[in-house]
């Protein structure tokens, strides 16, 4: 694997992981000043709070796992159940994130808002699909290894 781009991959997952923490924490402070330049997030300001809050933490949690699963590819041990596991929370993570983001269709409507929906839900799926394959990966290497 190249070592250059291993460590700028290690190092933007964790960049993400901590700032999304600091974003999350500062949200209630942005949105207050951001409501000087958009109406909408003075309007609903507690729903949007609420809603990118708890979407925040669960883009934490899925960086988390991804950081997870980098581990196991740096140390040349990615097919295994360890990584079936965090690719099905993936998933799970990534559905929730588009439903949330559905709630704010109720609140205002703008393209980027479908965009995300889409992109999570297809994330979602991808990572589930992806989790079935991991496991049979996983599956053939402890056969191999049982017959070695």
């Amino acid at each position: 694997m190249n070592l250059k781009l291993t460590r700028i991959t290690k190092f933007l997952l964790d960049f993400m992981y901590f700032a999304g923490m600091l974003v999350c924490l500062t949200l209630p402070f942005t949105f207050k000043w951001y409501g000087s330049y958009n109406d909408l997030f003075v309007i609903y300001y507690w729903p949007l709070v609420v809603i990118f809050f708890l979407s925040g933490v669960l883009a934490i949690l899925l960086i988390g796992e991804l950081r997870k699963m980098f581990d196991t590819v740096l140390a040349d041990n990615c097919f295994v159940k360890e990584n079936v596991k965090s690719l099905h929370k993936m998933g799970t993570y990534s559905f929730l994130i588009a439903l949330l983001t559905a709630f704010r269709l109720f609140l205002y409507l703008t393209p980027a808002v479908l965009i995300i929906i889409l992109v999570f839900v297809i994330a979602g799926l991808f990572s589930k699909v992806l989790a079935g394959v991991f496991d049979r990966a996983v599956s053939y290497k402890e056969e191999n290894d049982l017959t070695i």
